[in-house]
């Protein structure tokens, strides 16, 4: 029986953007802790996440924008990149784990080590563009997992499933016009980055929602709006950018979605995958800043992922 890989790295909880930063070290630190306590940890293979090579990087980001943040990269106390997004010493060799476990998921999923994977990884990806860091994030690690999937192991059709509450622009800038990649996402609207309702590639389903919107509503949308799409590209591996912060509990969005609603979101991408991708699906937590909503989010998500 194939296994559900969890991919993380102690490196992860190195990075540190400063006191009261939503985007936390502790938010590892409850997702295991949780999983511990439900008795789940012992059915999940666990992994080190690799560092990501310039090469595997260089897919989807611009030379300059690696220099940039290497250069950027203190040897002590915290530097800004915006108001939102900070440096640490650890930083850089975080977001290589980070971006570096989805790469490993992809490995671990074409040689059958793996059914589908996990990666509880910090910092996030989704808003990192091609040649800038934002929201967060420094590298795009779900684009660069799909684009090793394509590189390396010759899929033609992958699907990126975002179900964060913020848009992701920087997976939608680094995949634009792609045909080998379909996105699918909605996200709260207006909200930052404040953006993804203008006219997009045809390779991306963008639904901006309003704040409020609650699991029903999500549910219709998908069922209308995502699962068509989806099926009718047939991936042959599904991409989840997964984030928790659109839940109820999560006071950095204003979405209304509990622990079901992201257990159902993952029935569906189950679905798909089974139908197209041999069950093959790559998982990466993006947002989720409440700890305890966070930890029971991914805990839902991630009996679904392993079917228990």
């Amino acid at each position: 029986m194939m296994s559900t890989a969890f991919i993380s790295h102690r490196e992860c909880a190195l990075h540190d953007m400063g006191a009261y930063h939503p985007e936390c070290p502790a938010r590892l630190g409850a997702i295991n802790d949780h999983l511990i306590a439900q008795g789940l940890d012992h059915y999940f293979a666990h992994y080190d996440a690799p560092l990501a090579t310039f090469e595997q990087l260089l897919r989807v980001h611009s030379a300059s924008h690696l220099e940039r943040i290497k250069r950027n990269l203190p040897q002590a106390g915290i530097v800004h990149l915006d108001p939102d997004t900070a440096m640490n010493p650890h930083t850089w060799q975080a977001a290589l784990r980070a971006a570096g476990a989805g790469v490993m998921a992809v490995d671990l999923l074409m040689t059958g080590e793996a059914s589908n994977a996990f990666c509880a990884i910090r910092p996030p990806g989704h808003h990192a563009e091609r040649a800038t860091a934002m929201g967060f994030c420094f590298f795009n690690n779900i684009a660069v997992a799909a684009m090793h999937a394509i590189k390396v192991h010759g899929l033609q059709r992958v699907a990126i499933v975002d179900f964060d509450v913020h848009h992701g622009n920087g997976t939608e800038d680094c995949l634009r016009g792609d045909e080998r990649v379909l996105m699918v996402s909605f996200f709260q609207h207006p909200f930052y980055p404040y953006s993804g309702t203008e006219s997009s590639a045809p390779n991306m389903v963008n639904i901006p929602l309003p704040g409020g919107t609650d699991g029903e509503e999500v549910r219709r949308t998908v069922t209308d709006l995502w699962l068509p799409r989806l099926r009718e590209f047939a991936p042959e591996m599904v991409f989840i950018s997964a984030g928790f912060d659109a839940h109820y509990e999560d006071d950095l969005g204003g979405m209304k979605l509990f622990e079901n609603d992201f257990a159902w979101l993952t029935e569906q991408m189950k679905q798909i995958a089974e139908t197209s991708g041999h069950g093959r699906i790559v998982s990466m937590l993006e947002g989720g800043y409440v700890l305890s909503a966070l930890a029971r989010s991914v805990t839902a998500h991630l009996r679904v992922l392993a079917g228990l």
